[in-house]
């Protein structure tokens, strides 16, 4: 760490930390007002190197939560990737990171709304390793807060605001002696942990909720999926019932921040055996080879900071 320089991008600029400051007027400071992505970047001291996971994913993904709620984003998907690996590049990082990327209005006016106020972007990087644990299992609840619907709020776009939802069942949870939060869907069907997505499994069938449930369109869960099907596990998208959790013999959570983390305990039910399940140990271990560039077959998936390549 002490080799590292502090740096952000912001308006327009690579600048040091301690000049990305914004007003207190700041339009989404004070509604909330932005959509940010999240993104992964694992160091692998055999090439050292860093492999950000799924770069050109997620920026597509940011720019069309931009467009979803009509944010002014004046930069494409390419541009924002040239930006982030100079700015990594830059910082000098040689360890595990997490990059937040943001679009926020930056005008310092009042007056919550999307359209006609100016926007800018801006992104900082972090150390970063595990969110919540990976190797010893979780206790969760499902939480008294429902995810809100797509016709409140757009559940596609991680709209800034939003995440007073979440923030309210992740404090509900811990304050409860759990480690996360399960969201319900309006109509009462499971939707996703407070920042993740989330998987079960039943007689070997890997399932997952829809997108009509309220989800984010996870990127990791979009993997999961896929590697799934790569090594013959069986898969299934589909309403669940908050009943059918109790009864599953496996669940794990999936996401940028939390990666692969299994759970062994849902409203004081063990699941399962109270052990990692075979499936979730199989997916998590090939999601670390993956991200950490000891499995050739998904570097497409990777994209290297320095020049040192694959």
């Amino acid at each position: 760490m002490s080799d590292i320089k502090k740096y952000s991008y912001f308006e327009g600029k690579i600048v040091p930390d301690s000049e990305a400051k914004v007003s207190i007027q700041t339009h989404a400071l004070q509604y909330g007002t932005a959509v940010f992505g999240g993104i992964r970047g694992y160091f692998d001291k055999a090439t050292d190197n860093v492999y950000i996971f799924r770069l050109n994913e997620h920026l597509t993904r940011l720019s069309n939560s931009a467009k979803i709620v009509q944010l002014n984003l004046d930069k494409s998907a390419e541009q924002m990737k040239e930006i982030i690996l100079e700015l990594v590049d830059k910082c000098g990082y040689k360890e595990n990171i997490y990059i937040r990327p943001f679009v926020y209005t930056s005008a310092l006016q009042l007056s919550p709304r999307f359209h006609d106020v100016k926007a800018d972007i801006a992104i900082y990087v972090l150390q970063l390793n595990d969110y919540l644990d990976t190797q010893n299992g979780l206790k969760t609840m499902v939480s008294s807060w429902r995810r809100y619907s797509d016709t409140s709020m757009p559940t596609l776009s991680k709209v800034s605001g939003g995440y007073v939802n979440s923030a309210l069942a992740k404090s509900e949870a811990v304050q409860n002696g759990c480690d996360e939060a399960i969201f319900l869907d309006s109509r009462g069907f499971v939707s996703e942990g407070s920042a993740e997505n989330i998987f079960l499994v039943r007689n070997g069938k890997l399932i997952t909720p829809p997108l009509t449930s309220s989800i984010l369109e996870g990127i990791t869960r979009r993997s999961v999926l896929e590697m799934a099907t790569n090594v013959g596990i069986e898969t299934e998208i589909r309403d669940i019932t908050r009943s059918e959790l109790y009864i599953a013999d496996e669940v794990f959570f999936s996401g940028t921040g939390v990666q692969l983390a299994w759970v062994k305990e849902i409203d004081k039910r063990k699941i399962g055996n109270g052990a990692i399940g075979k499936i979730s140990k199989k997916l998590r271990d090939l999601f670390f080879d993956v991200v950490t560039n000891k499995n050739s077959e998904y570097r497409a998936w990777l994209t290297p900071v320095y020049k040192n390549q694959f």
